[in-house]
């Protein structure tokens, strides 16, 4: 089955009222179906047998290139302003769950988005650091811009050709896949059967874990939707380890301004 195919199955699996999009800003492969009142996605209750995990990506950064926007990879960079409040809607709205556990990178912007997480949960929940969820490390290529690295470098690097990996301790998709995935299993196997459990991380990061519940062809990963502060939950069966996407790239209605997503 080709990646088009399998993900308009999946569009129909889940639910959605809307045939999955490719645009300028990537796939989604699982739009969500809305509550007509909330403005939220309508979520069915945990299957019997199954764990949950929301996958929450940062806000928007200040881009250490300033009006020249640099890749910066898993250079630790602040939030924005509008970053920061782009992470408390999503805090906001994943309130309404009764999280297990809350997971995140050790990197700033992604540990604000987890204490916001945290302060809306019932109970007091302590943020549980995993390196595995560090974003994707730029190596020689952090500081520069796309023009910079060169367009054929970053095709062939979406393309999974690691012989122009960066270096200077650069990743290439399938090394960063490796490590999220693994990073992954550990907190599903915190996390008890009928639970959910949030995961605050990055683009690349969430593309990897969104890529492998879908069987998506790594060599397409580069090509996902993930929004700033957005949210994507995917369930897991504990018997059998399939993986289903409830909804991918969810984004609170806020009345924000739309956050700039450039060079990452």
């Amino acid at each position: 089955m080709t990646a088009l195919l399998r993900l308009l199955a999946l569009s129909i699996i889940t639910g959605s009222c809307s045939a999955f999009t490719l645009g300028a800003d990537g796939k989604n492969a699982a739009p969500a179906k809305m509550c007509d009142v909330e403005n939220i996605p309508i979520l069915d209750e945990i299957p019997e047998g199954h764990k949950r995990l929301f996958m929450v990506r940062h806000g928007e950064v200040i881009n250490p290139g300033g009006d020249r926007p640099v890749y910066y990879g898993a250079m630790d960079v602040p939030l924005s302003p509008l970053g920061e409040l782009e992470a408390i809607e999503a805090g906001n709205y994943l309130k309404r769950f009764d999280l297990q556990h809350v997971a995140s990178s050790p990197l700033s912007r992604a540990m604000f988005g987890a204490r916001q997480v945290c302060d809306n949960q019932n109970e007091s929940n302590d943020v549980v650091v995993f390196e595995g969820f560090k974003e994707l490390d730029r190596g020689a290529w952090c500081g520069k811009t796309k023009d910079e690295i060169g367009a054929d470098n970053l095709a062939r690097f979406d393309a999974c050709d690691e012989s122009v990996t960066p270096g200077d301790g650069g990743e290439s998709y399938p090394t960063l896949k490796s490590r999220v995935i693994a990073s992954r299993d550990d907190l599903l196997e915190m996390t008890n059967v009928g639970r959910a459990s949030a995961i605050v991380s990055h683009l690349q990061v969430t593309r990897a874990m969104l890529s492998d519940a879908l069987e998506m062809d790594i060599k397409e990963m580069a090509g996902l939707k993930i929004g700033t502060a957005s949210i994507t939950c995917v369930d897991y069966c504990s018997a059998t380890g399939k993986q289903t996407v409830r909804f991918q790239s969810f984004k609170p209605e806020s009345g924000l301004e739309q956050s700039k997503d450039g060079a990452n």
